[in-house]
């Protein structure tokens, strides 16, 4: 479109030098820097590790315990702490095992493997969050690059005015107000550079928060902002994998795992033991065995509560993921009715009001130029053409970042670098 090509060949003379220097970068590029940059996933990876292996710990039996026991000593007496006189005197090793059943100690490691699980999750929502920041950063320095362009030009356009008004007054064609008029509409403009000049380096200071610095580096073209991978047929579907439903599903299942854990529970470990016991020599060694069987003689109060406990925070869990789902169908269905109303309003911007106010100035100007208008309609005709223009950049930048939220709701494994990839994350969409 006429518009968006002005802008571009605008964009390209400003940064044609830096082209030489550094290739433009690119939306996917700077995802992927971010993305290596990111200490988060790291520490997300060791999360995963550790509960990978308290995994493998937490499905092998208690470690065994060693009894050393010095039984019987005399305290009294003409024995009185001999260890070697009295036949009672014994001095014992052994070794004491929990048998936890074999149910329980697999529930114990599913448990964690369904943290490691979760913690996987979390770090797909991370990468969804890195790709969609670094996007909407880059996408703002893109429209700030545009809107400071289409401001220079603006400016350009003024001073020119101010050579035309100072001829028009020579000639006495217009009086000393309109060459002043013409010269506030240079200062105004040049706030207005001044103003784009910040909102371009705050643009750069954002970027650079994901990328690192990003110096005076070329932006690559804009990508398409009117197609993107969520379709309103198969949303509640889409959304289905959302790292922030998938999160509270692994949770669901975490709650689950504990309340079958915990009616496991319900049946005691027994606990063996064994002892060797050696007496003075004129008396023989003695050896024991042993079980210990805990008695649950309160069920009801104890194992029967904390089960129940266990079912009602997994119920609280999907209850809580339902709600969440919901929530994200009803908010995306909004963002995707707004994003669609922006592109509606982008194109009349572009086919109508745009080349309109454009034209509405040069004729302006040329009445000008011929005496037949006035310095304040040739002003207002100014004015009006760089507010369109701003209005309409500012509302394809609105556009462009709805649909870089609706577009990176789910990580685009496209960018992802392969170290980066959590295991069983969603593929990326066709």
């Amino acid at each position: 479109m006429r518009f968006r090509f002005v802008v571009a060949v605008a964009l390209a003379a400003v940064s044609l030098p830096l082209f030489a220097a550094d290739a433009p970068l690119t939306l996917a590029e700077a995802q992927r820097r971010a993305i290596e940059r990111s200490r988060q996933l790291a520490a997300q990876d060791a999360a995963i590790a550790a509960s990978r292996d308290m995994a493998v710990a937490a499905g092998e039996l208690p470690d065994p315990t060693l009894k050393l026991q010095l039984q019987n000593v005399p305290v009294e007496g003409a024995d009185r702490f001999n260890i070697n006189r009295d036949f009672m005197t014994m001095r014992s090793v052994g070794v004491m095992q929990e048998l936890t059943r074999r149910e329980k100690r697999e529930l114990r490691r599913e448990r964690f493997e369904r943290e490691a699980e979760k913690t996987e999750a979390e770090k797909n929502l991370a990468i969804a969050n890195i790709q969609r920041d670094t996007a909407l950063a880059w996408l703002d320095l893109h429209y700030a690059q545009a809107m400071a362009a289409v401001t220079r030009e603006e400016a350009d356009a003024t001073r020119l005015e101010i050579t035309a008004a100072e001829g028009a007054y020579r000639a006495g064609r217009v009086n000393r107000s309109d060459v002043i008029s013409a010269y506030s509409m240079r200062s105004a403009m040049s706030d207005r550079v001044s103003e784009m000049t910040r909102r371009l380096a705050n643009a750069r200071i954002a970027l650079a928060r994901w990328i690192g610095d990003v110096g005076a580096v070329a932006l690559s073209t804009l990508p398409d902002i009117e197609r993107m991978h969520l379709h309103g047929d198969g949303l509640e579907h889409q959304l289905l994998q959302h790292p922030d439903v998938e999160v509270l599903r692994r949770r669901e299942e975490i709650a689950r795992t504990e309340a079958k854990l915990a009616t496991a529970s319900k049946k005691p470990d027994w606990s063996v033991e064994l002892m060797y016991s050696n007496r003075a020599s004129q008396f023989g060694d003695m050896a024991s065995i042993g079980v210990s069987v805990p008695l649950q003689l309160f069920q009801g109060n104890r194992q029967d509560r904390e089960v129940a406990a266990k079912l009602a925070m997994a119920e609280q869990a999907r209850a809580e993921r339902e709600e969440m789902e919901r929530a994200h169908i009803a908010e995306i269905r909004a963002m995707v009715a707004e994003w669609r109303n922006g592109l509606e309003r982008l194109r009349r911007y572009e086919r109508e009001l745009v080349p309109l106010a454009r034209e509405r100035t040069q004729a302006t100007l040329a009445a000008y130029e011929g005496g037949k208008a006035s310095s304040g309609e040739l002003l207002m005709a100014r004015r009006n053409q760089i507010d369109v223009r701003m209005q309409a950049l500012q509302l394809e930048m609105e556009t462009a970042r709805l649909w870089a939220q609706l577009e990176f709701l789910i990580p685009d494994e496209n960018v992802i670098p392969a170290g980066f990839r959590a295991a069983g994350s969603p593929k990326a969409s066709p």
